[in-house]
């Protein structure tokens, strides 16, 4: 049976007053997601655009897959190249009945096999515990479940240590589409992006299974710090000392978050979006030229006891999660200001905060995230002012 046949098959179920429609929006977004949607946004929403809702998210979501098989294949790749320094020959766990082509780190296959069984449980508990709280808050206010989530679920699962306790994978889910999003009417109404208000929640509520060297690695008793840890304590001679390169870096074979830590795939997306103008290139702008001014003075002002003063801008862009922020968190269009100018405010806000954290900060060597939240709390000042702005301006020139 081809998926075509299926919805077909299950549609009744959904539609005419079926008895799942009202729980549930499952057909309209898979339908969506495979082909062109029958319905679109009710109401006058898009005065710009005739590209809905759903299509827009669907964009976004399709912007990850780089992200997603980085993230499965990096993660495979470090946690056997552990094993092998190790001396491992098998995990002591259910992952070990799949391991059908061994652990050896030089085996691509192997790589991937091991990656997806950590990234897809991940995932799969983001979708399952957010669906719930998606469809009992759609059910009680009477409207469909909408994509919004689809993209949530997907970068959340994206900023996470890769062999986090899956029971904090459902808590942190919750903690961020309840009180990030749902709490203020859904998608559309959060002023905080709902992805790093749970991650924020599982950073401050179980710090020890959110940083250290002990968490970017899957593997029990190993310890690996990531570039940007090592750049905190040693400066760039400990990165070079630890073995990575710059070009090392950008690609992504480093520990970290699954999807956080390829620059080149994060920016792959970035052309994604942009081409299709999902994502707005004034807070990308704002965001890589925050970072790159702040770094620059910070290098020019120097320091002699704290090594992050000498990370030059490069090094930030492709060090933690920065381009991952910039290109997918920072852009998101709800929680980020809305006018032109307030844009590129709104961006270099977030990366001369990002790197101001990394920087001035020595007990959070990652930025962006914090810098994200923050900036979301002034994009409505940001605008207000702007306006304001606009509003005297245009009144001196007709006076």
């Amino acid at each position: 049976m081809s998926a075509r046949d299926f919805l077909d098959k299950i549609e009744p179920h959904f539609t005419n007053g079926g008895k799942y429609e009202k729980y549930f929006g499952l057909y309209e977004m898979v339908d969506t997601f495979l082909y062109t949607p029958p319905t679109v946004t009710r109401g006058a929403t898009h005065i710009r655009d005739g590209n809905d809702l759903k299509r827009t998210m669907t964009f976004v979501v399709i912007a990850t897959f780089f992200c997603v098989l980085m993230a499965i294949y990096n993660t495979g790749y470090q946690a056997n190249h552990a094993m092998e320094v190790m001396g491992a020959k098998q995990v002591s766990n259910w992952r070990d009945w799949f391991m059908w082509f061994g652990y050896n780190p030089m085996n691509p296959l192997a790589n991937i096999m091991h990656g997806a069984l950590y990234f897809f449980p991940v995932y799969i508990v983001t979708l399952a515990v957010g669906g719930v709280w998606e469809v009992l808050f759609a059910t009680v206010r009477g409207h469909e479940v909408n994509e919004g989530f689809l993209v949530s679920s997907m970068l959340y699962a994206l900023i996470l240590p890769p062999d986090i306790p899956l029971w904090q994978v459902g808590l942190g889910i919750s903690f961020g589409i309840v009180i990030g999003k749902e709490v203020f009417g859904g998608t559309g109404k959060n002023f905080l992006n709902p992805a790093l208000t749970g991650r924020a929640f599982l950073y401050f509520a179980y710090p020890a299974a959110m940083t250290g060297d002990s968490v970017w690695v899957a593997v029990d008793g190993y310890t690996a710090a990531t570039p940007l840890g090592l750049a905190a304590n040693g400066g760039l001679e400990a990165v070079y000392e630890a073995n990575y390169s710059w070009i090392k870096s950008f690609l992504g074979f480093e520990p970290g978050c699954l999807g956080e830590t390829s620059t080149l795939a994060c920016l792959i997306g970035a052309a994604f979006l942009l081409y299709t103008r999902i994502a707005s290139y004034r807070i990308m702008g704002g965001v890589f030229l925050g970072m790159a001014g702040t770094s620059i003075l910070f290098n020019v002002i120097g320091s002699d006891t704290n090594p992050m003063f000498s990370i030059p801008w490069y090094w930030h862009l492709t060090m933690g999660g920065f381009a991952f922020g910039m290109v997918y968190m920072a852009t998101d269009p709800v929680s980020a200001a809305m006018t032109n100018t307030g844009r590129w405010i709104f961006g270099c806000l977030v990366g001369f905060m990002t790197v101001l954290i990394r920087v001035v900060n020595p007990a959070f060597p990652e930025g962006i995230m914090l810098a994200i939240l923050f900036s979301n709390m002034f994009a409505p000042i940001i605008d207000y002012f702007v306006m304001q702005a606009n509003i005297r301006r245009r009144m001196k020139r007709h006076a």
